[in-house]
């Protein structure tokens, strides 16, 4: 049980790497394709990638340093969004069809996960759901320049992730539950921090 345990945090970094692919190939379908072509494309890329990571041989750390080398080359590659027009009022049903949404595909992994084991459920787990639906009804309701600034702080938010997993990884044997988790979250906490100083930084790569 304690090796599914790291091993699952490690499969989740390797998740990660498959995130920025989707994030890439839906970020540059955007302005070019309706939502729906770019969240398959999206998706596409995320599975391809998802299977081609799950079968190297990396460690913890060897994953969270292939992690960080991809966000740092997709936040270049990552198309600039255009402005977009005035914000859009969403319809009444909006927000319930995306909690209805999430919560059922999340419903749909939780029950699957004890069949597909630590590695798929890790892997699957990283399938960025929530981004995926704000990207699609921002894509929907205002434009692609909109779809491409929530992938953007998907990029940024991936610095916390990576770091929470790896340390979780490395720190359940040492540590403890309570303690790699606490450290972890720690982690995830500043590099979240120094993310959102970096977008909020006059001149820095946020949202154009």
């Amino acid at each position: 049980r304690l090796h599914r345990a790291i091993l699952q945090p490690a499969r989740s970094l390797a998740g990660a790497v498959a995130e920025v692919a989707f994030s890439l190939a839906y970020g540059w379908s955007a302005p070019r394709r309706s939502w729906p072509t770019a969240l398959l494309a999206g998706t596409a890329a995320y599975a391809a990638v998802a299977a081609l990571v799950q079968g190297l041989a990396l460690s913890a750390v060897a994953l969270f340093a292939l992690v960080i080398v991809a966000l740092a080359v997709s936040l270049r590659l990552m198309p600039r969004g255009a402005p977009g027009s005035a914000p859009v009022v969403p319809p009444r049903w909006d927000l319930p069809a995306r909690m209805v949404l999430a919560t059922t595909v999340v419903l749909v992994l939780t029950a699957l996960a004890p069949r597909l084991g630590a590695r798929w459920s890790g892997l699957l787990a990283t399938y960025p759901l929530f981004a995926a639906i704000l990207t699609a009804f921002g894509h929907r309701q205002e434009s692609a320049g909109a779809a491409i600034g929530v992938l953007r702080g998907l990029l940024f938010g991936l610095f916390s992730f990576a770091g929470f997993c790896l340390v979780l990884a490395l720190g359940l044997v040492p540590l403890g539950i309570a303690g790699a988790f606490a450290a972890a979250s720690a982690v995830a906490l500043l590099a979240q921090g120094i993310s959102l100083w970096r977008l909020r930084a006059p001149g820095g790569p946020g949202p154009s």
